[in-house]
């Protein structure tokens, strides 16, 4: 069922809204609001009175999240969630995050001016902390909606000493509290999540809209070649225990091994450090870093077990030794399927074609997904950009949007 509303006047409005809330910063000239900075709590505010003007209960949990609830045709039922997060990365664009909560606020605002309900609630929530720019800690906000907050967290600082419990204290809320933002399972029956692509496949394909198969899952890797430092002038090209050129061998591996594991696999050698690092010196020692990503974790997890193996063979053939060190991992997120029906339902019916694509970038959808059925659904956004002031969207892909979450939110409230 499509909510009768003017998308294109709704998606104007959300354009509007975007330029409003990109005006609530720290730092003048730049887009940057970060977790339970004055700045936080001042957008909370403006997004609650848009909610309200939408004809929703609104109200900020214990952590910092700002929701509203418009009432189904029975109050106090089960609802369905939409949203998204309202903190920035430093010196960011203005639609990351705010234009799923801005998008979701229309399509209330539509039911609200039809005098149109559900047999379920809509609930949104403009999440609190996704990016995790000021402590370091990502999901804040989504991680105290399902109660999966370690305590160990409120001790963790941000760049001027600040506790997180300090920072809640300063905002108003209270550390012995936490527990109370999170939502029985009951309260929810799915989440949808409108989100910027932030990546160039929707524009390459000429289409503004796609529906996400899956947040890739990842692992992250310190990595070190070490050999021998010498002279470069006085030791021979065949006595050599280069480091360097073992990673540079190594690194033309990972790119072209990942070419042929497929389009959704992704590997990235963001750092190089050469030891000693001097022009007229064989690198002795390289240390580097791998990322590895993909929405399927054992084929993710086969790249990278080749991987490590090419890295082990180099260093045998050249007389290195190869260590690595995984510190980061977290698994992929695939999206609930009857869900990415609907929303595909809903894309080709606005659209006429549907393209399904991973997700690269995390969300919180992550921590959402642990508890309830999830689905994304992304727009095209200008040249894939974004954490970057150039982040930017027509406002007729919005207004696409619109229509398709229009559709899927109206057949999942009324066919529960």
């Amino acid at each position: 069922m499509m909510t009768p509303f003017d998308a294109a006047q709704a998606a104007s409005r959300v354009m509007q809204r975007c330029d409003a809330l990109a005006q609530i910063s720290e730092t003048p000239g730049q887009l940057t609001r970060v977790y339970l900075s004055p700045q936080h709590l001042q957008a909370n505010a403006l997004v609650a009175g848009w909610m309200q003007q939408a004809g929703m209960r609104t109200w900020q949990d214990a952590v910092g999240n700002i929701f509203g609830r418009y009432e189904g045709i029975e109050a106090g039922g089960q609802a369905l969630l939409l949203g998204s997060h309202l903190d920035t990365v430093r010196d960011a664009g203005r639609y990351d995050g705010m234009l799923g909560v801005l998008a979701a606020i229309e399509v209330v605002d539509g039911l609200n001016r039809a005098n149109l309900r559900g047999r379920q609630a809509i609930e949104i929530v403009g999440f609190a902390d996704e990016e995790g720019t000021r402590f370091n800690i990502a999901l804040l906000g989504s991680r105290g909606l399902t109660g999966s907050w370690p305590q160990a967290w409120l001790a963790c600082e941000d760049a001027q000493g600040i506790s997180v419990a300090q920072a809640l204290e300063q905002a108003g809320l209270d550390a012995a509290q936490i527990a109370t933002a999170q939502r029985p399972v009951g309260d929810f029956s799915a989440y949808l999540e409108l989100h910027i692509e932030q990546g160039p496949v929707l524009e390459d394909a000429d289409l503004a809209l796609g529906v996400v198969t899956a947040i890739n899952g990842a692992r992250r890797l310190s990595c070190r070649f070490t050999g021998e430092a010498g002279h470069a002038g006085t030791v021979p090209m065949r006595h050599r225990r280069d480091a360097l050129t073992a990673a540079a061998e190594w690194i033309q591996i990972i790119e072209q091994a990942t070419i042929e594991a497929g389009p959704e696999m992704v590997t990235t050698v963001g750092t190089l450090q050469c030891e000693p690092g001097a022009v007229n010196v064989i690198p002795g020692a390289v240390g580097l870093t791998l990322d590895i990503r993909s929405p399927h974790d054992d084929k993710r997890e086969a790249l990278l077990n080749h991987l490590l193996d090419e890295a082990t063979r180099i260093a045998r053939q050249r007389r290195l030794e190869f260590r690595h060190d995984i510190f980061y991992t977290i698994a992929a997120t695939p999206c609930d399927m009857p869900l990415r029906e609907e929303l595909a339902d809903a894309v080709h019916t606005v659209q006429g074609k549907v393209l399904s694509l991973p997700s690269g970038a995390g969300h919180d959808a992550i921590a959402i997904a642990e508890r309830w059925p999830s689905a994304m659904l992304f727009v095209r956004c200008y040249k894939g950009i974004s954490h970057h002031p150039a982040e930017s969207v027509a406002c007729s892909d919005v207004a696409q949007a619109l229509r398709a979450l229009s559709l899927a939110v109206g057949r999942l409230i009324h066919a529960a």
